[in-house]
């Protein structure tokens, strides 16, 4: 038989690069001959992060609609219009024998087209509230891969399969590594480690919350490990020179995460579905700050979905200058109360997500 061609489409975020990545690294695994083609996003983090990773990419043209100001979105639609035909012409080209959606504006035109043109499609819904993009493609989706139960409300029962989110494949190896990780970041073993952490691109209102409230952190027997993102980064540095002295690592990015979670009691992140699978996986206590900005405010119904199971603390965007910090240190000096938040969030955790994902696609592919 020859080898298995596959298009895999999606982007935007580290939540969803690298859910993708790791699918294509776990077929690849399995199938080492297959051949993998990205689709992303041309002006998104895909196009660095998935070379780096040893894969082809083709970027469309495509971008979100602008809630905010709505003539933007004649050039919106001209993009899409564009990034719909060069979809078409790389799944005419490519020949692929599915094309597998993981969120992110590329999915949609890939996707699509694919269908169009009789190819499979497999979606990886992440979040625990479908988008419409993701809803629009179902009707056409041979299967639908989903992290959250009740899935069922936004997608055809017998399409859906529970497989969890893929996570990045080192996490799970720092299990136990506690005083190597904090000797990485130059931290104590003997205090509480607290992780803050905003996403790829970081976090606004978390870094401002922390700002606002050093005094807080200097004041206690705790320290501190802070990815402030690339764009908030020179500001937090200006912001540390007055507490000289004070146990806390500052970076705009921190390239071992595995190190990061494994040095953490609690760690305090933005609500996407990435960074929920890997705290579920890796059974860490958090407090969710849902970001307001991202389409039909699934974060917070991400966050809410651990709430409800007592699973993980969840303070609003517009409350968190004034609640996050206060609320972090009286959480990491509660062992009992971090204990029931980890042993929940455990209890959630979906594992070997790639290889259920890559059992669905071979599954439809055979059957084509």
């Amino acid at each position: 038989m020859s080898a298995y061609r596959i298009i895999i489409s999606g982007g935007g975020t580290g939540g969803h690069i690298f859910p993708a990545i790791s699918i294509a690294n776990t077929f690849k695994g399995r199938f080492p001959d297959a051949e993998i083609l990205f689709v992303g996003a041309e002006d998104r983090m895909e196009m660095e992060k998935v070379p780096a990773a040893g894969y082809e990419i083709v970027g469309l043209p495509v971008s979100g609609f602008d809630r905010a100001r709505l003539w933007n979105n004649v050039k919106v639609v001209a993009r899409l219009a564009k990034s719909l035909c060069l979809a078409r012409r790389t799944v005419r080209d490519f020949k692929p024998d599915i094309a597998v959606g993981v969120g992110g504006y590329a999915s949609g035109p890939t996707l699509w087209m694919a269908a169009a043109q009789g190819v499979p499609t497999l979606i990886q819904e992440q979040n625990s509230y479908a988008g419409v993009t993701n809803k629009l493609l179902s009707r056409r989706a041979g299967r639908i891969c989903v992290a959250y139960e009740g899935m069922e409300k936004f997608f055809p029962a017998d399409k859906i399969v529970v497989t969890g989110n893929p996570v990045r494949q080192d996490l799970e190896e720092a299990r136990g590594k506690r005083e190597e990780a904090l000797a990485f970041f130059g931290l104590s073993p003997e205090r509480k480690t607290i992780l803050v952490v905003g996403g790829s691109l970081g976090a606004r209102t978390i870094n401002r919350s922390v700002q606002g409230d050093l005094d807080k952190f200097f004041a206690s027997d705790v320290q501190v490990i802070w990815q402030t993102g690339r764009y908030y980064y020179n500001d937090a540095s200006r912001h540390l020179k007055a507490y000289r002295g004070m146990p806390i690592w500052c970076s705009d990015f921190i390239t071992r995460m595995d190190y990061a979670y494994a040095a953490a009691d609690l760690v305090i992140s933005r609500a996407g579905a990435g960074s929920i699978s890997e705290l579920c996986l890796l059974g860490k206590p958090v407090i969710l700050v849902p970001s307001p900005n991202v389409a039909e405010d699934h974060q917070t119904k991400n966050a809410l979905a651990l709430v409800e199971r007592d699973a993980a603390v969840m303070i609003a965007d517009k409350d968190a200058e004034r609640e996050l910090v206060p609320t972090a240190l009286r959480l990491v000096g509660d062992a009992d109360r971090l204990a029931a938040l980890s042993r929940n969030i455990q209890g959630m955790a979906q594992r070997h997500s790639a290889e259920r994902i890559v059992d669905e696609i071979v599954r439809i592919i055979e059957k084509r």
